[in-house]
């Protein structure tokens, strides 16, 4: 998966897009090895919403505390530079929708076709 962009994809939802590194962690976070392509299968699809929701749980702790300890919400942005920090939760809360409505539509969720 290196570089590029990688689409999900859900007869029940609109597309979701995610830079390859980002598609990656999320795929991890749900027990899939990063691949060109693959899919989440219906079947799948209940752990796979509770293993983002933990994940975006223990994001959420972890950004409370940065505020009560007044740590600055940054990261690299690959120029020697820091940016304003992007936190799992904007990213995986789209992917989570969409698994939620392909769920409930009975429809599994594909990526890189």
């Amino acid at each position: 998966m290196n570089g590029g962009l990688v689409t999900f994809k859900s007869q029940a939802a609109a597309d979701v897009i995610y830079f390859a590194d980002v598609a990656e962690r999320l795929l991890e976070l749900i027990g899939k090895v990063p691949a060109k392509q693959g899919i989440v299968t219906v079947e799948q699809l209940p752990e796979a919403i509770a293993r983002l929701e933990a994940a975006i749980a223990a994001d959420r702790e972890a950004h409370r505390r940065q505020l009560l300890e007044e740590e600055p919400a940054t990261e690299p942005d690959g120029h020697g530079g820091a940016r304003p920090r992007v936190s799992l939760t904007q990213r995986a809360l789209p992917l989570v929708e969409m698994f939620k409505i392909s769920l409930a539509e009975k429809k599994p969720v594909v990526w890189g076709v």
